[in-house]
């Protein structure tokens, strides 16, 4: 079964910088475009960024110019540089494949990396 293993995230001040990684079983990296998400309590999760299989990025409004993605064929995952954090960024990180992973009917996704960002 493929998988995606999301890792990076913790604690950090307002203002800080932190770096998540995506691994990926197999080649799903390599043969996609990716995708970060982010979900927050009591939010809907929803898309921070995104990269297609050449390497072009795009970014939700609401993290342009502090947040960058990127991708690193070779190791078979994809980076999300977080800079400038603010508390409202805090929630579960996601990466997924464009379209999303699917298991039958259902979504599949990774277990997240949690970002907390203290003010």
């Amino acid at each position: 079964q493929v998988q995606l293993v999301e890792s990076g995230g913790g604690l950090v001040q307002a203002g800080g910088s932190l770096r998540l990684s995506c691994a990926s079983s197999g080649s799903i990296v390599v043969d996609n475009a990716m995708a970060w998400y982010r979900q927050a309590p009591g939010k809907q999760r929803e898309l921070v960024a995104q990269i297609t299989r050449g390497g072009v990025p795009n970014y939700a409004d609401v993290v342009r110019g502090r947040f960058t993605i990127s991708r690193d064929n070779a190791k078979n995952t994809v980076y999300l540089q977080m800079n400038s954090l603010k508390p409202e960024d805090a929630a579960v990180y996601y990466c997924n494949t464009i379209p999303r992973l699917r298991v039958g009917a259902a979504e599949s996704w990774g277990q997240g990396t949690q970002v907390t960002v203290s003010s």
